[in-house]
């Protein structure tokens, strides 16, 4: 889509966990598809559901929205997986569709399963190098400290074996992450239960970034994640979005040093469900904590056009396509809404 099209709001997504079945999400992407939305984004984020295998099976019930992982992590795929994996992903989708997003992971989880994280940022940045040139169709060696390639390269059998259509983006939350983002990356995948406010100083970081590699702001896409959560009835909808900051405000440290909370909010949430693995009564017991006016900061709850003035703020702060992660029974109305754009 070009940049005026998106300059005019035309650009919207859809991001989906693991709220619905796989069979409902794959009806949600045709319907999504039918109205007009651009991409799907589909998340791996804890050890509920992989985000290969729904992007797989959206590929092969659409015929033009963008499918993207929103994002697969670098620990426990070999690079050259990854690749393969989206040259895959092409053949069965189709060109110019897929999008590769690759994110750090967090702990604890990558601690539980015997990750030790140590040295994120070189190891990052040595697979995005390395899963680029590989689907560019380049004969890869690199010597790195996390990634070792001798003489590698894909082995398309089936269909055009040029160079893949799929850009690399990093799920980047932190500042130091989006510097080196801007440095060598295609796009940013930047996260949600943040406020607009976030993506000022996200912005910053990541032309500083671009400027080291002798590139500008705009050479690097900058979709987000945002959740949504409409209802006609407001204390629906902000009771749903709370329900959703509230675990991951006591669970995922990366969100919550971006988020904006307070130190003293995130350390009572965080006692009150007691950290990851948290279960549903631990989370009902900690969203009592959690009051409407955090609830508003970091996502867009409320009316439909509560929703679309929230979604338009962080447009103006750099998003240039948001990814709307529906709560909340009607997935539905929250495509139906923003299919027209959001301006």
């Amino acid at each position: 889509m070009s940049a005026e099209s998106s300059s005019r709001g035309d650009r919207v997504g859809i991001y989906l966990q693991d709220k619905h079945p796989i069979t409902e999400n794959m009806e949600l992407v045709q319907y999504a598809e039918k109205q007009g939305v651009d991409e799907v984004w589909q998340a791996e984020s804890r050890l509920a559901r992989d985000g290969i295998t729904p992007m797989a099976a959206y590929a092969a019930v659409t015929d033009e929205i963008a499918i993207g992982s929103g994002v697969i992590n670098n620990w426990t795929r070999n690079a050259a997986l990854i690749a393969q994996t989206m040259s895959t992903l092409e053949e069965l989708a189709g060109p110019d569709r897929i999008r590769c997003g690759i994110g750090a992971w967090w702990d604890p989880l990558a601690e539980k399963v015997g990750i030790d994280r140590s040295g994120a940022l070189r190891a990052m940045r040595e697979c995005v190098e390395v899963t680029q040139d590989l689907l560019a169709m380049e004969n890869v060696t690199y010597d790195g400290d996390y990634v070792q390639m001798r003489d590698v390269e894909l082995d398309v059998v089936h269909g055009d074996a040029g160079p893949r259509t799929v850009p690399v983006y990093v799920g980047a939350t932190g500042f130091k992450m989006l510097e080196l983002t801007g440095h060598f990356a295609d796009g940013a995948v930047l996260n949600y239960l943040v406020s607009p406010e976030y993506n000022e100083k996200a912005l910053d970081a990541l032309e500083t970034g671009a400027e080291r590699g002798d590139r500008t702001l705009e050479d690097i896409d900058r979709p987000q994640l945002v959740v949504c959560s409409m209802d006609h009835d407001i204390d629906v909808a902000l009771d749903n979005a709370r329900e959703l900051i509230t675990q991951y405000l006591g669970q995922q440290p990366h969100i919550m040093k971006a988020s904006g909370v307070s130190q003293d909010l995130i350390d009572e949430v965080g006692e009150a469900i007691g950290g990851w693995p948290a279960d549903a009564e631990d989370i009902q017991e900690g969203m009592h904590i959690v009051p409407d006016e955090v609830v508003r900061k970091l996502t867009a709850s409320g009316t439909p056009e509560q929703c679309r003035e929230k979604v338009r703020e962080y447009a103006e702060s750099g998003c240039q396509c948001p990814v709307l992660y529906p709560l909340g029974d009607d997935p539905r109305l929250m495509i139906d809404e923003f299919a027209d754009g959001y301006l």
